[in-house]
């Protein structure tokens, strides 16, 4: 496959909490050991090898109010894995390429089963799921992104976010009209542009990234990310070598300042003589990984770039504020059942 002899060991656990402001939690994560076709939870710490099909690690936040989040979450991680099964592990070659793309199709064969469902079961209707994947095969890992569960890679003493939010906010900050710590106090943080399930149609965001000794990656719902910053996140997992106790710390952090969500995170640390050492100059982020052929990721909203007559501070002030709201107004009318405001704090 890769023309290595040497092992890959990675070390994982998950947790998932109700938080303290729900009656139910409509989270659901997932790790799987394609190779041996096993994707029981581990309720401790447990160390997988790096086998020839892979790992797959997932994490999924439910929407649609009453059990819709919660089946919606669970058919996410339900059809991701069958479809790996079934499209990835009879592929003749177990290449990065082709498993990044059987990765990718199996989030666009969860949104039509979890689409054709609601539209079958009216009482579900608007049932919707983000749904943050990552394979892992050999020394690389390929992440697939809807809505805004994170996925981070924390090397050396940094946390850096291996994804992009598919939010409203983003794609305001990305425009320059507002800073991310403008962003993450916003009343609309909660408003996502896309989600698996209420549209026919869904555009995955694909990246990937080379992975190095000591590497730990963490997948967590916005229940964590929302109240713990990712500096937190990375002491609270450099500090101790258990997992467990790491996850459970992030959970206490997250329910300390108000739980106001469901709180799932997946930590997995990767070590092994299959892996380099990290380098110094290396590259960690949200980097796109290019399929043959297929729908790029999500625009970001366009830059006017062109020159334009000063202003004072008060129109520039003005100004913002209605191209937020227009933005605001034309992404719900545009996108429709795609716009998602989770009525979270």
């Amino acid at each position: 496959m890769f023309g290595r002899s040497k092992p890959i060991m990675i070390r994982v656990f998950g947790k998932t909490d109700v938080g303290r402001a729900r009656d139910h939690n409509e989270d659901n994560y997932l790790v799987a050991d394609l190779t041996k076709r096993d994707p029981s939870l581990p309720t401790a710490e447990r160390a997988y090898e790096m086998g020839e099909r892979g790992l797959l690690l997932m994490v999924a936040d439910g929407m649609g109010g009453a059990a819709a989040g919660e089946l919606a979450s669970e058919m996410a991680t339900d059809t991701i894995y069958k479809h790996l099964l079934a499209e990835w592990l009879s592929e003749d070659e177990a290449t990065g390429q082709r498993f990044a793309y059987r990765l990718k199709e199996a989030v666009e064969s969860a949104n039509n089963a979890i689409h054709d469902y609601a539209k079958a079961h009216p009482e579900n209707r608007g049932m919707g799921t983000t749904a943050t994947a990552v394979g892992i095969l050999g020394d690389h890992l390929y992440v697939t992104q809807v809505g805004d569960s994170r996925a981070y890679l924390i090397r050396g003493k940094d946390a850096h976010q291996l994804t992009k939010d598919q939010s409203l906010m983003q794609r305001l900050v990305e425009a320059g009209e507002l800073t991310e710590e403008e962003a993450a106090q916003s009343e609309r943080r909660n408003i996502i542009l896309q989600a698996l399930g209420p549209d026919a149609k869904v555009k995955v965001d694909l990246t990937h990234q080379d992975l190095r000794r000591g590497d730990i990656l963490v997948l967590c719902s916005d229940g964590l990310s929302g109240q713990v910053k990712k500096e937190e996140i990375a002491k609270a997992a450099l500090d101790t070598q258990d997992l467990t106790a790491a996850a459970t710390r992030l959970v206490a952090l997250a329910n300390e300042r108000g739980g106001p969500d469901n709180i799932t995170v997946v930590l997995a640390r990767v070590d092994g003589d299959g892996l380099a050492q990290p380098g110094r100059s290396e590259d960690v982020g949200h980097q796109p990984f290019p399929l043959i052929d297929t729908e790029q990721s999500t625009e970001p909203v366009p830059v006017y770039k062109g020159s334009k007559p000063p202003v004072s501070t008060k129109q520039a002030a003005e100004s913002r504020w209605k191209l937020i709201a227009l933005v605001i107004t034309a992404a719900a009318l545009a996108l429709g059942a795609v716009v998602w405001a989770r009525g979270k704090p």
